[in-house]
């Protein structure tokens, strides 16, 4: 009985295909940093990726003025990533549109649900029991996970590796991300987000989930800090950063947009 209820429910979501995707009225919202801010002593960095330096090359009583020079990956600290970063002949950060860097957002609170289990992989039941509780995700939407990691940034319990060096932090399963695409609440655009270095989960070394998530015009929002401040539903997300050509992304500030009211 619960599968066929199950099935029903995710054919009618298919048919609808999501919620409609939300008017933005920009003088009816204010802002919240959804970022990291990036320091050699504390920013966690993905096991592999290139050590993030800052050093100062002209200061005011030498120069006349202050300038520092940064060294790091494209995917140092909170920033997002580009449909390139997996897939040959997706675009690169440079190839994106404006409108894919401003979606409209919903949380899902997996927070006991990773404490208990961090390598937590996010179900299409979850889903469906977000929807119930708070309505249809939009179409083209950010879907953001709030696993509690950004709490442990700039700590060792960040990156969570085990005695074999292998990493554990929560994400989407591939049969909910399946899902978010079938039934076009991820379309043409749309991004999944997460306060961990990745949608996919930790142990995952086959990238499943970002293999399917980076085509076309989809991004992921990546180390995401002061998720409470962004709304369940209703609220918006904005990344910006630097286009470098054929970029797979770039370290970003990402703001939360909040309806005043």
């Amino acid at each position: 009985m619960a599968a066929s209820v199950g099935l029903a429910r995710s054919a009618r979501a298919e048919a609808g295909g999501g919620g409609r995707r939300p008017g933005f009225d920009p003088g009816d919202m204010r802002l919240v940093n959804l970022s990291h801010v990036n320091d050699p002593e504390t920013t966690s960095i993905y096991p592999g990726d290139p050590e993030f330096t800052l050093s100062t090359v002209a200061t005011l009583e030498q120069d006349g003025f202050y300038l520092q020079y940064v060294q790091e990956g494209e995917h140092t600290g909170t920033h997002f990533g580009a449909p390139c970063h997996f897939n040959a002949g997706e675009p690169g950060a440079d190839e994106l549109d404006p409108e894919d860097l401003l979606l409209p957002a919903v949380k899902i609170d997996v927070r006991r649900e990773s404490e208990r289990d961090p390598d937590y992989a996010v179900t299409v039941e979850d889903l469906w029991r977000f929807e119930r509780q708070h309505g249809p995700i939009p179409r083209n939407a950010a879907v953001v996970l709030w696993t509690g990691w950004q709490e442990k940034w700039g700590t060792p319990a960040f990156r969570n590796l085990d005695e074999q060096g292998r990493m554990h932090h929560p994400g989407f399963s591939p049969e909910a991300v399946s899902w978010l695409l079938e039934t076009g609440r991820l379309g043409y655009r749309g991004a999944l987000g997460t306060d961990t270095f990745s949608p996919d989960v930790g142990t995952d070394h086959q990238y499943r989930v970002s293999l399917m998530l980076y085509q076309r015009h989809r991004i992921s929002l990546e180390v995401l800090a002061n998720l409470e401040r962004l709304p369940t539903t209703g609220g918006w997300v904005l990344a910006g950063g630097p286009a470098h050509r054929h970029g797979s992304g770039a370290t970003a500030t990402v703001f939360g947009l909040l309806p005043k009211h």
